[in-house]
């Protein structure tokens, strides 16, 4: 678990994003737009920079794995952990069980 807080609405960030994207052409290149929009918002230009570049790999512009994708991946390994605790759970209750039996006294 991330020990970050997001400090900025969604709806902040994907306006200082579509602030990059539509005003890095008045900027002799994209880290002075990313400088100069990261002042006004009041982050840091690399967090911007970070948001501008998941926007990107989001939209298919740029390589990468989607959020979506990333979420979703994280839910199942998340999933998988769980399982394979439940699964050492219940080997370790079966044996336990098991040699329980095998220790009780035979009835006839």
């Amino acid at each position: 678990m991330s020990k970050t807080t997001n400090k900025f609405a969604p709806e902040v960030r994907a306006r200082a994003v579509r602030m990059v994207l539509d005003h890095e052409g008045d900027h002799p290149s994209r880290w002075t737009a990313i400088v100069s929009i990261a002042e006004k918002i009041g982050c840091v230009p690399q967090t911007l920079f970070g948001w501008v570049k998941k926007a990107e790999v989001d939209s298919g512009k740029r390589a990468g794995v989607p959020t979506e994708m990333a979420d979703r991946l994280k839910a199942l390994e998340r999933e998988n952990r769980e399982l394979r605790q439940a699964n050492e759970i219940l080997r370790k209750a079966s044996a336990y069980f098991a040699q329980a039996e095998l220790d009780r006294p035979f009835k006839r």
